[in-house]
């Protein structure tokens, strides 16, 4: 009877076990892709000078700008430089500017130009376009802001835990708040060491007036960690994963704040990564012009953090003790410390070491993400092209492409349909057309047509660009950014299934524990297909049926490869995983932005990891009738061939030392490790 209770005991911890971590990644896959996966204008900050313009009426009648008029041309330049705009329109005699601000928000130019260029040319208005504050050449798509917040954000969450945990559980020490700053410095040097002089994200002369601002956001996320873990308990780790990173790590507005959902930019504006956003990039390319907000936000965070660890770390004991009559020295002893049977003695091996291993996760996410993404500059972009034309001559000085001849249009058209091209130039006669593939690549339409157009107008040839995609992409979609949104959830899901079920049953495999994963993966790529495909609306709605055991399997991959490497590791595997996983293989999977736009190193190891090879078959199962992904296949079969066998071998054995790892402390750490920003 007592072995028939233990049994039902072991199984309904694994199934609430389970039952979290699927919520956990339900929540993740949500957030993520409903706050970035429709990018544009929303209530977007627009300055109008002159008389009214029938061109801008005609602009803001479909998009979402919310205009300020200007008394002239060089006040809502100043405007524009001081980081208040996106854009503005003068209307001044028989021709009008337009001023954009690309370092503002790369992405918002690239909706701005192109509707009002179309709007001037239908009204007849001759459009000159000024640019403000261009981005530097080591961040032509102003992602170098985005990429710098997320060793901030996560090195300051992973320090607040690791000390708690290496501090016996004691939230609330004195001692602690100084730590967690100390830290907070060092981690920020070190993440301007990398991204500044190490990767050349941006100059040398923005190193010192970018530390301290790293130096902020750090500490603030820290300090308000260890504050909630103090109030809360264990728990509180959890809830700053989910508010800070989960929940705050989408409306950041890396890509322009108010691109966002509304109610996206509302929920981020009382968190700290808009905040750290905004401050970062108005540093980085504004001189430091209206960052009062932020500063106020993430003071206010790091201020309240040191309170209230003050408080329950000293004052309160304090209190407490002299109520009490007890006795000298009890003051200042931690409330909790009973936990820690050596009283006020610091563990400050553990904390060193703790420390130590969150500086090395804060610099492999510096290095990694920022190397792989600062910069795309395409390589060998398989290209096709009709006929012959001095636009692809000129046009291949600028880019770097991989040209195939094709007999005619449908060829070439056909070839796109394979998924082997990501454009092609067709020239019949004395017509020269651009084909590009919105549904490939998210910049290489962009990147194309501006390179060619520019190589056409040098070559005195007229150039027409024609956008061409076997299947369209989604009206949710329209830049195809869901499928990489999608990989982090099921990345996430993966090795937090295999960890919370180490921590949860005390050991790092079991008799059954293959069989288990594979379950959570079939039930953990149905939740998150259903919210994508039909609540979302992400992807055509008769993809569903092929992106379930897609995302399925992903989920098993990684969870089966985790599971081994905590089986040989111990809780040291989950932090195996993180690094082969998330910073080398999702850095490396090409994203929506495209294998050739990465750097060689990213592109070389991209193959042998499952990450790029989930992408691939996701993507192209979509959007290309499954057309080149026997290689992503074949890839992601042999992992869980070979993953599974070893995996069932290990779970035969019966000799399996428990594992001293706290479910709540598992799910802390293993939820918020990549969730990009």
């Amino acid at each position: 009877m007592a072995k028939e209770t233990a049994s039902a005991n072991a199984v309904t911890k694994v199934v609430v076990t389970l039952g979290i971590v699927l919520v956990a990644q339900a929540l993740l896959a949500l957030c993520l892709v409903s706050a970035q996966q429709l990018l544009v204008p929303r209530n977007m900050p627009f300055g109008v000078t002159g008389p009214p313009s029938p061109v801008v009426a005609a602009v803001a009648s479909r998009a979402g700008l919310d205009l300020t008029s200007y008394p002239s041309e060089s006040a809502a330049t100043h405007a524009a430089e001081r980081g208040e705009l996106y854009g503005a329109y003068v209307s001044a005699g028989s021709a009008d500017t337009l001023i954009v601000v690309p370092s503002k928000s790369f992405f918002a130019q690239t909706e701005l130009e192109p509707a009002f260029a179309e709007a001037a040319h239908k009204l007849g208005r001759p459009l000159t376009v000024r640019t403000v504050k261009p981005l530097a050449p080591s961040d032509p798509v102003g992602a170098v802001t985005a990429l710098l917040l997320l060793p901030l954000l996560i090195g300051g969450y992973l320090a607040a835990v690791l000390v708690y945990k290496a501090a016996h559980g004691i939230a609330a020490a004195p001692w602690r708040a100084l730590i967690l700053i100390g830290y907070s410095l060092v981690g920020a040097l070190l993440t301007d060491l990398i991204a500044g002089p190490g990767i050349g994200a941006y100059s040398n002369s923005h190193f010192w007036p970018l530390l301290p601002c790293f130096w902020l956001v750090t500490s603030a996320v820290a300090l308000a960690a260890a504050a909630v873990q103090a109030v809360v308990g264990r728990m509180g780790t959890l809830l700053v994963a989910v508010l800070f990173i989960v929940v705050g790590g989408p409306p950041a507005g890396g890509l322009g704040t108010y691109l966002l959902p509304v109610y996206w930019r509302n929920i981020g504006v009382v968190l700290p990564p808009q905040s750290a956003v905004t401050l970062i990039n108005h540093v980085l390319y504004f001189g430091g012009s209206d960052i009062t907000t932020p500063l106020v936000v993430l003071l206010v965070y790091a201020a309240v953090g040191t309170a209230v660890i003050g408080w329950y770390g000293r004052i309160r004991p304090a209190r407490e003790a002299a109520r009490a009559g007890g006795r000298e020295g009890d003051a200042t002893a931690p409330a909790n410390s009973a936990v820690n049977p050596g009283g006020r003695r610091r563990p400050l091996t553990g904390i060193l070491v703790a420390l130590g291993v969150c500086a090395v996760m804060q610099c492999l996410f510096a290095t990694t993400y920022m190397s792989a993404e600062h910069a795309p500059k395409a390589t060998d972009l398989p290209f096709g092209a009709v006929g012959s034309s001095p636009v692809l001559t000129a046009a291949e000085k600028s880019i770097s492409l991989k040209v195939t001849r094709y007999q005619d249009e449908a060829a070439a058209k056909s070839a796109i349909d394979r998924a082997e091209l990501f454009g092609a130039l067709v020239t019949s006669g004395t017509t020269t057309t651009l084909i590009v593939v919105p549904s490939m690549s998210d910049l290489a339409p962009l990147d194309l047509a501006v390179k060619f157009e520019a190589a056409a107008k040098a070559t005195g040839t007229k150039l027409t660009v024609q956008q061409y995609a076997p299947t369209p992409l989604a009206a949710k979609d329209p830049f195809g950014l869901v499928q990489g949104l999608m990989l982090l959830p099921l990345i996430i899901g993966g090795y937090m299934s295999s960890t919370l079920l180490m921590a949860g049953t005390g050991r790092a495999a079991g008799r059954w524990r293959a069989a288990q994963l594979a379950g959570f993966a079939v039930m953990s790529g149905l939740i998150v297909d259903l919210i994508v495909c039909y609540w979302l609306r992400g992807f055509p709605s008769d993809k569903f049926w092929i992106v379930w055991p897609i995302c399925s399997l992903i989920v098993a991959v990684i969870a089966f490869v985790a599971a081994i490497l905590q089986k040989l590791f111990g809780p040291i595997g989950t932090l195996l995983t993180v690094v082969l996983m998330v910073q080398f293989g999702n850095p490396s999977s090409g994203g929506a932005s495209g294998v050739p736009y990465l750097p060689a190193f990213w592109r070389d190891i991209g193959p042998w990891l499952p990450p790029r090879s989930g992408y691939l078959l996701l993507h192209r199962s979509i959007y290309f009738d499954g057309h080149g992904t026997g290689q992503a296949l074949t890839t992601l079969l042999i992992y869980l061939g070979v993953a599974a066998a070893v995996l069932i071998v290990l779970d035969l054995r019966r000799s399996e030392a428990e594992v001293p790892t706290d479910a709540t402390e598992a799910a802390a750490m293993a939820v918020p490790i990549g969730a990009s920003p």
